[in-house]
């Protein structure tokens, strides 16, 4: 396989509720970590990670240095810092919870929220917790009705057991990378 040539930063902001699963996603695929103790993210954390997809734009792979921005899952922390947060923001990874309806309804404000400074950014849905079956609360008729009305790509992923993670965040690193060329 030949080296990337090109390095592109991407800065990716997480969006959805409390409780969802950010700051695990980003955990599982960064540290190949998981936690089952709930610890609330306060204010912002940056995760950094660099991975190698196809160039939409030619031949060769491109090197992404992917800027994770994961904020607190609460509307009047987002409304706070939404202009120092969003801020040169490239894609959204919105994230809902399996086991929860409301947290996919939600996403429609973390996007517009975002958009609001970023511009009309690509958006990609995640719905996480997929390992948890049995507490199911989103038919999947209902998902991909959501997120095709919006025309955002979309999978599920399980930050537990790791399934569907470097999916998901290869999937948004895709999908602002051909938004651009």
């Amino acid at each position: 396989m030949t080296m990337p040539t090109e390095i592109m930063k991407v800065k990716i902001c997480m969006a959805g509720e409390g409780a969802v699963g950010k700051t695990s996603l980003i955990r599982r695929y960064v540290l190949d970590q998981y936690d089952d103790r709930y610890i609330a993210t306060l204010g912002t954390k940056i995760t950094k990670k660099s991975v190698t997809v196809a160039n939409p734009g030619g031949p060769d792979p491109l090197q992404a240095d992917v800027i994770l921005w994961d904020i607190m899952g609460t509307s009047t922390v987002r409304e706070l810092l939404k202009e120092a947060y969003y801020h040169g923001a490239q894609g959204i990874l919105a994230v809902a919870d399996l086991t929860r309806r409301d947290t996919l309804i939600a996403l429609d404000e973390w996007a517009r929220s975002i958009r609001s400074v970023a511009g009309d950014i690509p958006t990609y849905g995640v719905v996480n917790k997929a390992d948890l079956q049995k507490e199911r609360a989103l038919p999947p008729a209902e998902i991909e009705s959501f997120f095709r009305q919006r025309r955002w790509p979309w999978s599920y992923a399980s930050a537990k057991t790791g399934a569907g993670v470097p999916e998901t965040f290869v999937g948004i690193v895709k999908h602002v990378l051909s938004s651009r060329s």
